[in-house]
């Protein structure tokens, strides 16, 4: 089976993870167990009888080396199984554009269309398979393309007479609220390296992320008639205007790029009586993220100074570091993986990822973890999209790199 194949049969399983039970229930939903038994019995049908899922929704599989090669190191592959909250991820209908056009394309009824003026890429992609959404959903190619990728790779493998050391594979939950690594467990994962394989366009090698935490200012008011509210009425919504207020305009998403971090705020809600914000702070500088924490712990202060102590609660998550210190004294994980992608013809593109993987998590937790791309684009909503010849690429970089370790028995 192709890898696109698998992953329009992935996709249709709901499988989004949820910020609000985040720290409460691992996996975050219920729903990502039916992928991760989905991809036991599939694991399992290819041969991999010690494929498991454990108690906490992580799927573990092995492959023993081949014969005279068992002192290879143990290589592993990992992409998570949860999709972003951030947009409809139920009730996906896969769509696909065959010999595209490299012009705009309408996402079915929707009204949404992929325009080539907004993803000038677009154009490097004709005569590709297309595969978007339908414009009511996002497409879960991030991360299931890794996973359709990593399945093809192991069926090719186990297909083939291809030498290989220890392959080790694993699939997560809960990367996308930041959680992926917390129950992952190493030990059992077996691998001495590791490459997730959750990024955008094939080629795609990635060693440094953000620096990340996750922020929730909680506003209380006082809220009384409005006729009588001269110096009693504490208004939490203005308030939590005023905080962001208190925090640089020009340091967000929109306005940043390359290294600069940001300050994003991802959701406001409230009332008089009470309202939230809830924000994620990114840096890749160690130094530059550590004042950004301190800003936050600033403004709150501020606000209890001005409007009273207790006005505000501050809640500040380290969420993960930049793996960029883990991965330098292990950079043959770069090399090896740049000297495939040439010699397949894909450019290498080398560059800090504007976010974080599981292998952020896991380069901190004892094995070092780059990631690739899947081949994939505008993720996180209805617009994403991909090719199954990007995907079939990044399959071969997957048999490239276990070659290479393969010979560093």
């Amino acid at each position: 089976m192709k890898a696109y194949e698998r992953l329009l049969n992935y996709a249709v399983i709901p499988t989004q993870s949820s910020e609000e039970m985040a720290g409460v229930k691992t996996p975050s939903t219920d729903a990502q167990w039916a992928l991760a038994n989905v991809l036991v019995d599939e694991l399992h049908a290819l041969g991999i009888d010690n494929a498991a899922v454990d108690d906490k929704c992580y799927v573990y599989a092995t492959i023993p080396a081949t014969k005279g090669y068992e002192s290879a190191p143990a290589l592993g592959f990992i992409a998570h199984m949860d999709t972003s909250p951030d947009f409809c991820g139920e009730g996906v209908k896969p769509r696909i554009v065959a010999d595209y056009s490299g012009e705009d394309v309408a996402l079915g009824t929707s009204g949404r269309v992929i325009r080539v003026s907004d993803f000038p890429h677009l154009a490097d992609l004709k005569g590709r398979t297309l595969i978007t959404t339908d414009g009511t959903t996002l497409l879960g190619a991030d991360d299931k393309a890794g996973i359709a990728e990593i399945v093809t790779f192991v069926e090719e493998t186990l297909a083939s007479d291809r030498p290989h050391g220890k392959l080790c594979i694993g699939f997560t939950p809960d990367e996308e609220i930041g959680m992926g690594a917390d129950a992952f467990d190493v030990a059992r994962f077996g691998a001495d390296f590791a490459y997730t394989v959750d990024g955008g366009t094939e080629g795609e090698i990635q060693f440094e992320n953000f620096n990340a935490a996750g922020v929730t200012f909680t506003v209380h008011g006082v809220n009384v008639h409005p006729g009588s509210a001269k110096n009693i009425m504490k208004n939490a919504a203005l308030i939590g205007c005023e905080l962001q207020g208190l925090l640089p305009a020009d340091e967000t998403p929109a306005t940043t790029e390359g290294y600069e971090g940001f300050f994003h705020l991802t959701d406001i809600k409230g009332d008089v009586e009470k309202c939230t914000l809830s924000y994620i702070i990114r840096d890749h500088d160690a130094t530059s993220f550590e004042a950004r924490c301190a800003k936050m712990r600033e403004v709150a202060d501020a606000i209890n100074a001005k409007h009273g102590e207790g006005t505000v609660e501050l809640d500040l998550r380290e969420q993960y570091r930049n793996m960029t210190e883990q991965i330098k004294p292990c950079y043959h994980l770069i090399e090896n993986a740049i000297a495939v992608a040439e010699e397949l013809g894909i450019k290498p593109i080398v560059e800090p990822i504007r976010g974080g993987t599981d292998g952020a998590r896991l380069s901190f937790m004892g094995l070092p973890c780059p990631n690739l791309g899947t081949g994939g684009y505008a993720f996180h909503g209805p617009f994403e999209h991909i090719t199954a010849e990007g995907m079939d690429q990044v399959v071969a970089m997957l048999h490239g790199i276990a070659a290479r370790y393969a010979e560093m028995k």
